[in-house]
């Protein structure tokens, strides 16, 4: 996803993502541990996402 996008979002959104993101990764991580992943570099944009996206957050919380 990128920045574009993310200030797009509403905060409601930004949310909603973050929040499936990080079930994602959750269960992503659980995977990886269990069998090895064909592409574990998901895991890390997945994370990278997630950061970006609790960055965007943080930035409007501290706006209003």
């Amino acid at each position: 996803m990128k920045q574009q996008e993310i200030t797009k979002m509403s905060v409601e959104d930004l949310k909603d993502q973050i929040a499936n993101g990080t079930e994602t990764l959750v269960k992503m991580r659980l995977a990886h541990k269990v069998s090895p992943m064909e592409n574990p570099l998901q895991i890390r944009s997945l994370r990278r996402n997630i950061a970006r996206l609790k960055t965007e957050l943080t930035k409007r919380e501290a706006q209003a």
